[in-house]
């Protein structure tokens, strides 16, 4: 190749092209001028740069703005932990000597220490401004080093954090307003349960007793007594409705999901539900399972769901007409259980307004009792149980209501309970022993009731004491065999009668059995909680009353007992 000579088109070329490079590296130049000019004049963030031994040596403007100081006032005079909290920058030197196992002097040292070690550090700390007022803000700290690795300075970048923080609280606050809201509601809810229950307890009580009195009532009192048990438990019926789902709706409801057996829950629903298709001369179908099905879910609300469905079906279905219930298995982890009933339908209109509140969708012309809150009751069940509910409808041939939840192969072994194995003991065939009751109510109406009932046990000594306190003098006294016990007492509660009895060694032994008004899911879980034996609510359901006299007995006879101080003539 000859050689260049000056001018030739090459030599231009390359010429050219080096001109064009150093434009563009000048122009590279100023754009990385202007952003770093940018960043040291913005007004956002506050960019303070210090040396190695944490003397500020770059103040920006955010901080200048931040601040209140200027440049020069801080510049090579004091150290970024000098507009800090200092009671907070000697509690992170606290916090950080002991997570690093060594002694860290409260300053500058507290603030760069881990970005000294390479380890990435953005606190939160209160910054003082010149005027001696103060926010909240977030820091990053990086180390700076030269081309050896040597620290040569620390940069902070800050930002204001008020906002957040104004943000924070307030969320904070409105948090526990809607709790302490929520406490209000629960309170209210159960005071309401116990001053419905309380009066509903009498009126049904004493139905209960001429009901099944003697001698027997004439035809036409049995019919005004049906009518008031009647009216009575429907009105508790609607109590304890809107109770759960307040309850529901507060997120409040306890709900315990174990393996359950649809089996038995079918044939218990069948037997609850076949008196009422009956005299509706409705023929009921339930499905005979070859194999056992368990669902993970609350017993005793897919009960409560199953019963609302099937008395709608009954309710709103046909005279002679028919239900079926099916369980269907849509996927290997879900069942569905189907109740068909062959009434008039509903509409599109009617099926777009089915689970509101209080909405009975103009039954309430039909003459049929309800609250239009059984189905809300039910959507918000199951789902709380992770299930989903759903309806198909034809207007003139009836409707298909479905309810969906977790399947579950787990097998449901039933434990013998402690009265279970004390009655078997209790059973051997020898004459009932005379035992003594003592009830502590301060309500005379329920006090009667409770005095009428024990009247049909002539093997049972009732005592009773008007308030707490009486009570247990008389407990000591006396040292009855059984307790029943009513929370709300004027002086001191139940509750803190019962933890009396049970710290004295002459009244620990004896069972007491709640019998309150106090009925709500709360209540009775703070009843079991405090050591009653059992928990009955009021209205009293006769039967089972009984029931838990003779279970609460049959436990006493195997409890130590002390001896009896007192006596009864």
């Amino acid at each position: 190749m000859p050689p260049l000579t000056f001018g030739s088109p090459l030599q231009l070329s390359a010429a050219h092209s080096d001109g064009v490079a150093e434009l563009q590296r000048q122009k590279a130049l100023l754009k990385t001028g202007a952003l770093q000019n940018a960043i040291l004049t913005s007004e956002t963030f506050s960019i303070i740069a210090t040396d190695e031994k944490g003397v500020i040596q770059l103040f920006n403007v955010g901080a200048e703005r931040m601040l209140g100081y200027a440049a020069a006032e801080v510049v090579n005079r004091i150290s970024p932990s000098d507009i800090h909290d200092p009671e907070e920058v000697a509690e992170r030197a606290r916090a950080m000597s002991l997570a690093f196992d060594t002694t860290i002097a409260s300053g500058f040292e507290t603030l760069a220490y881990k970005a000294s070690r390479g380890i990435e550090d953005i606190y939160e700390l209160t910054y003082i401004c010149k005027d001696g007022s103060r926010f909240p803000a977030i820091v990053s700290i990086t180390a700076l080093r030269d081309d050896y690795g040597d620290i040569i300075g620390y940069l902070l970048i800050g930002t204001d954090n008020s906002v957040r923080k104004q943000v924070e609280a307030d969320l904070h606050l409105a948090m526990a307003t809607a709790e302490t809201a929520n406490l209000a509601k629960s309170d209210f809810l159960s005071s309401m349960s116990h001053e419905l229950r309380t009066p509903l307890s009498a009126i049904l009580g004493f139905a209960q007793l001429i009901e099944s009195g003697s001698p027997s009532p004439t035809a036409s009192q049995k019919r005004s007594i049906d009518q008031i048990l009647q009216a009575g438990w429907y009105l508790l019926k609607l109590i304890n409705e809107i109770l759960d789902l307040a309850q529901i709706e507060s997120g409040r409801l306890s709900l315990s999901l174990e393996a359950s057996s649809l089996s038995e829950v079918m044939d218990e629903c069948h037997a609850m539900v076949e008196s009422h298709s009956r005299q509706r001369k409705i023929q009921l179908t339930f499905p005979k399972l070859k194999l056992p099905l368990y669902v993970k879910a609350d017993r005793t609300r897919v009960k409560q769901i199953l019963i609302n469905l099937l008395s709608n079906a009954i309710k709103y279905n046909n005279v002679g007409g028919s239900i079926l219930v099916e369980c269907i298995q849509p996927t290997p982890e879900r069942v569905r259980i189907c109740v068909t009933d062959t009434g008039a339908g509903l509409t599109e209109g009617q099926l777009s307004q089915l689970f509101q509140p209080f909405n009975r969708l103009g039954q309430e012309a039909a003459g049929e009792q309800g609250t239009g809150i059984g189905l809300v009751m039910c959507k918000r069940l199951v789902e709380s149980m992770g299930g989903s509910i759903g309806v198909e409808s034809t207007v003139g041939q009836g409707s298909v209501f479905w309810i969906e939840l977790a399947r579950t192969h787990e097998l449901v072994v039933a434990d013998l309970n402690d009265h279970d194995t004390t009655q078997a003991m209790a059973s051997d065939g020898a004459a009932p022993k005379f035992r003594t009751l003592l009830y502590v109510e301060d309500n005379p109406a329920n006090l009667m009731l409770v005095e009428d009932l024990i009247v049909r046990r002539p093997d049972i000594r009732l005592l009773s004491a008007r308030d707490g306190q009486e009570g247990l003098e008389m407990a000591r006294l006396y040292r009855p065999n059984l307790i029943l016990m009513d929370i709300n007492l004027p002086g001191i509660s139940g509750i803190s009668v019962l933890r009396q009895l049970a710290e004295d060694p002459l009244t620990s032994h004896i069972p007491v059995v709640a019998l309150s008004a106090n009925a709500m899911p709360r209540d009775i879980e703070k009843g079991f909680k405090a050591g009653f034996y059992r928990y009955l609510t009021k209205p009293i359901k006769v039967k089972a009353f009984m029931d838990t006299l003779d279970m609460a007995l049959s436990f006493a006879e195997t409890q130590p007992a002390g001896p009896r101080s007192g006596s009864l003539s």
